[in-house]
C-alpha cells in the first residue's frame, strides 16, 4: 500500500511556475498518471466559500420532494441534463443499479460557436434559486483548472502543450451533482447493492470536489482496495477511458468505487460533486502514435469521442 502513487500536487505551481517547476508538476502527474491514475490537486481556483455555497445548494436541491425532482427528469436526455433519479445507473457488468441519485449541468456556450445549438439547454431549478449560477461558476472554474491539467499532460506525452486546447473548448463536460440517499433499512437490500460499483469513468479526466463523507476507493495494480482521501478542499483527479484510448494505456483509467459506510451510518446522506472533462464530440480518439511501439502495439479501435459516449451510456443503462 506504502508504494501507491497519490501525490498531491499545487497547480500554481504549473500555471505560475518557472520552466523547471512547469515540468516537474507534468512529469509528477503523468508518472501518477501512469501509475494510478489518479493524484489530487491544489490551488485549483475554487475557494472555501464558493465551495460550502455548492454543497449547501445541492443539499437543498435533493432534500426536494421527489414529486418535485421527477420534473426535472427527462428520459430523451439520457441523464445529461437535470435529476436522475433512484435506481436508473447501473456499473458496467453490475445488475443492481446504484444507491444514488443526481443531477447533471452541462456546457454553457458563451462565445458563438456553432456547437451552442448542438447542447440541450441547462434546466432552470427554480425551488433553489441560487442554484444554477452557482453550479456555472463552479463548472467554468472546474473547465479552466482542468484545461491547465491536460496542458501539463500533453508535455508529459511529448504533444505540443496546447494539443488539447481546441479539443475541449465548449466541450461536452459534465458537472454532477450526486447523493448518495440515507438507507434505514439495510437488511432490506441485495447483497450486492452499493453506492457505486466499481467503474471507470468515460472522460479524459475527472476532477472531485472533495465529498461529505469517506467511501471512494481505487484498485490498485496489486488488485487491493485502497482509499483516497483529499485534503480540505484539495480536488481528487483521475484518468477517464478516453485519455487510456487515446494514450494506448500509457495512462491509466482506474479502476474506483463508493462503498457502503458501517451499517450505522447507513441511514446519512452522502453528497459528491464530480466534473466529467469531456471534449467535443468530434474529437479523434484513435491512439496517439508517440503512445505506439513494439512493446506496445495499439490495444484500441479508432472511434470519436462522441460515439464513444454514446456506446457507454447505453452500457450503464442512461441511455436505450
Amino acid at each position: 500500500m506504502s508504494m501507491v502513487n497519490i501525490p498531491r500536487l499545487d497547480l500554481d505551481f504549473y500555471i505560475n511556475g518557472d520552466t523547471a517547476s512547469r515540468k516537474k508538476f507534468s512529469d509528477d502527474i503523468g508518472k501518477a498518471f501512469n501509475e494510478t491514475g489518479f493524484v489530487t490537486i491544489t490551488n485549483h481556483g475554487l475557494n472555501k466559500q464558493l465551495i460550502d455555497k455548492l454543497y449547501a445548494d445541492i443539499k437543498a436541491l435533493f432534500a426536494l420532494p421527489d414529486a418535485v425532482k421527477s420534473k426535472y427528469e427527462i428520459p430523451e436526455l439520457a441523464g445529461q441534463r437535470g435529476y436522475t433519479g433512484k435506481g436508473k445507473e447501473t456499473a458496467k457488468g453490475f445488475k443492481v443499479p446504484d444507491l444514488k441519485e443526481f443531477w447533471q449541468i452541462g456546457q454553457t456556450v458563451t462565445d458563438d460557436d456553432t456547437l451552442k445549438k448542438e447542447y440541450p439547454a441547462n434546466l432552470v431549478v427554480e425551488e433553489v434559486p441560487s442554484f444554477n449560477a452557482t453550479t456555472l461558476e463552479v463548472y467554468k472554474k472546474l473547465e479552466l483548472a482542468g484545461t491547465y491539467l491536460l496542458e501539463a499532460i500533453a508535455i508529459y506525452l511529448g504533444l505540443p502543450e496546447n494539443y488539447f486546447d481546441d479539443k475541449v473548448h465548449n466541450g461536452n463536460s459534465i458537472l454532477r451533482a450526486l447523493h448518495y440517499f440515507p438507507i434505514t433499512d439495510p437488511d432490506s437490500l441485495p447483497d450486492d447493492a452499493v453506492r457505486a460499483g466499481a467503474h471507470e469513468d468515460i472522460n479524459l479526466i475527472t476532477l472531485l470536489i472533495g465529498a461529505s463523507a469517506d467511501g471512494l476507493e481505487l484498485l490498485t495494480r496489486e488488485n487491493e482496495w485502497l482509499p483516497v482521501k483529499a485534503h480540505g478542499e484539495d480536488l481528487v483527479v483521475n484518468v477517464g477511458d478516453m485519455l487510456q484510448r487515446l494514450t494506448n494505456n500509457k495512462l491509466k483509467s482506474t479502476t474506483h468505487r463508493v462503498v457502503n459506510p458501517p451499517r450505522e451510518q447507513m441511514k446519512n446522506s452522502r453528497y459528491s460533486v464530480p466534473f466529467f472533462l469531456h471534449p467535443k464530440s468530434d474529437m479523434d480518439l484513435t491512439c496517439l502514435p508517440e503512445c505506439i511501439d513494439g512493446a506496445h502495439p495499439k490495444q484500441y479501435d479508432d472511434i470519436t469521442a462522441g460515439e464513444y459516449l454514446d456506446e457507454r451510456l447505453r452500457e450503464i443503462g442512461l441511455k436505450k
